[in-house]
């Protein structure tokens, strides 16, 4: 067990830190029971299979030698678009119903299947409509007035190009510096739309799908994925936190300064002990008072369950999480959750290094305590006074026998820098290249650190990212 300050020469003995008006939760007497890739096999196979499901009827009702022109070629490849894109649309949106059982299931590959995924439904969407604007107008007509004709005389045309529209404007909120720019709740909402995108979409393609409009099998099985799209929504996002907060009925117990800029809040409830809550997930918070009540943020607990309370420890930045530095004990709480796959169970080795920056060290604090021992930590700071859970952390090194490094600095100084560089990470962790290595933080410090990962030989899929929202 090793305590330094990156920054200074000699070795460094945590000292306590302030704040924690309450014990650590004890520590688990076994780490998490790793998951295999079983489930994200299954969920991958059953993606594969789907998409070919999707396509198949246009290749059995499409007679060979049909496709003897330009236009009925480029509108063939329209329609194939736009069977990929309806299947795609209703995997985009099942991944968004925050179904547990998906998340169990697909680890956090399901993160990074969501962003592929909408980035593929975007381009087959405007391929589709592309395709088969031309594809019809090929020899007869401008494609700008077969467009207008198609929006006139086709039913439920208008609705089709207001959904491609609307996914055109998704798209351009993924994109990272759009994407922060925009205040949380405005792109939380925005983002919702997707399930606009899925009731305007539905008609269209039941009304003009060549496959989908006679009835039939194919027809019925469309139908079906729809249903049960809708089912799992409405699991996802009503019954089960319904379910839970009926159950737990969540409330204040205390707020805690760690920092002048962070607060802990901890949580009392009924039942804590049957939370399935897994260290480095998250719930999306909504506090039941004024100028709260209305906003719900993705926080996560920054300890592990332990049966008494729920703790998330939150950084100022703005208007909502300095309200609630100010919150009274009793105030009832409703959240959503828990989600996320940022945990132990989904390491591949059973080794990890952690690394943390800022406020980042929370999911971290609360997975060191359900990670096999000999795990390390990285904590990476601007000044001694910026680290969070200091005494914890210390706590938790002894118990779990964790190397725990404090890397103080600002970015432009040359220690940190070094001990962040492939060569830094590979003397402090020798074997970093056999570890799973968790990293949550500035983006700037994830990019960095992911970087040097890569050269010091650390393998992609044992890099994971934290991850706040579907």
């Amino acid at each position: 067990m090793t305590h330094q300050h990156a920054h200074a020469a000699g070795r460094h003995t945590g000292t306590p830190s302030r704040g924690g008006g309450r014990s650590a939760a004890p520590v688990p007497p076994a780490a998490v029971p790793r998951r295999g890739p079983g489930g994200r096999r299954a969920v991958t196979t059953l993606f594969w299979v789907g998409l070919v499901a999707a396509v198949l009827p246009w290749w059995l009702d499409t007679p060979a030698g049909s496709l003897d022109s330009t236009g009925a070629t480029l509108t063939a490849a329209g329609r194939i678009a736009g069977l990929v894109a309806g299947y795609l649309l209703l995997v985009q949106v099942l991944m968004m119903s925050r179904l547990g059982l998906l998340g169990r299931l697909a680890g956090e590959r399901i993160s990074r299947w969501h962003r592929d995924v909408g980035a593929t439904l975007v381009v087959t969407v405007l391929a589709h409509l592309s395709l088969i604007v031309v594809g019809y107008a090929a020899g007869r007509r401008s494609v700008l007035g077969q467009a207008g004709e198609l929006l006139r005389e086709y039913e439920d045309m208008v609705a089709a190009f207001a959904a491609a529209g609307i996914l055109v404007l998704l798209g351009l909120t993924g994109i990272r510096a759009v994407r922060t720019a925009l205040p949380y709740e405005l792109w939380h909402h925005l983002h919702l739309a997707s399930y606009l995108v899925l009731l305007l979409g539905f008609s269209h393609q039941f009304s003009n799908g060549a496959q989908l409009f006679p009835a039939g099998p194919v027809r019925t099985g469309w139908i079906t994925a729809y249903a049960v799209v809708a089912a799992a929504l409405l699991w996802g996002r009503v019954v089960a936190p319904l379910r839970f907060n009926l159950r737990h009925r969540l409330r204040v117990a205390d707020v805690v300064a760690e920092s002048p800029d962070t607060v802990s809040v901890y949580l009392t409830g009924d039942r804590l002990d049957r939370v399935d809550l897994l260290g480095g997930q998250f719930f999306r918070w909504r506090f039941l008072t004024r100028g709260c009540w209305w906003q719900s943020h993705p926080f996560s607990v920054s300890a592990a369950a332990n049966g008494r309370w729920l703790r998330l420890t939150v950084k100022v930045v703005g208007r909502h999480t300095a309200d609630l530095r100010d919150l009274d004990q009793g105030t009832r709480v409703w959240a959503e959750g828990p989600s996320g796959t940022f945990t132990a169970a989904h390491r591949t080795r059973e080794r990890a290094l952690l690394i943390a920056g800022g406020s980042g060290i929370t999911p971290l604090r609360a997975m060191l305590e359900e990670l096999p021992p000999g795990a390390a930590l990285i904590y990476r700071a601007r000044t001694p006074d910026d680290v969070l859970l200091h005494r914890e952390l210390d706590w938790l090194a002894q118990e779990r026998g964790t190397d725990v490094w404090y890397v103080i600095g600002s970015r432009d100084d040359p220690g940190p820098r070094q001990v962040m560089s492939a060569a830094g990470l590979r003397r402090l962790v020798p074997d970093v290249a056999h570890r799973d290595v968790y990293l949550c933080g500035p983006p700037g410090l994830v990019e960095q650190s992911v970087r040097a990962l890569r050269r010091a030989g650390v393998p992609r899929r044992q890099i994971h990212l934290a991850t706040f929202e579907l």
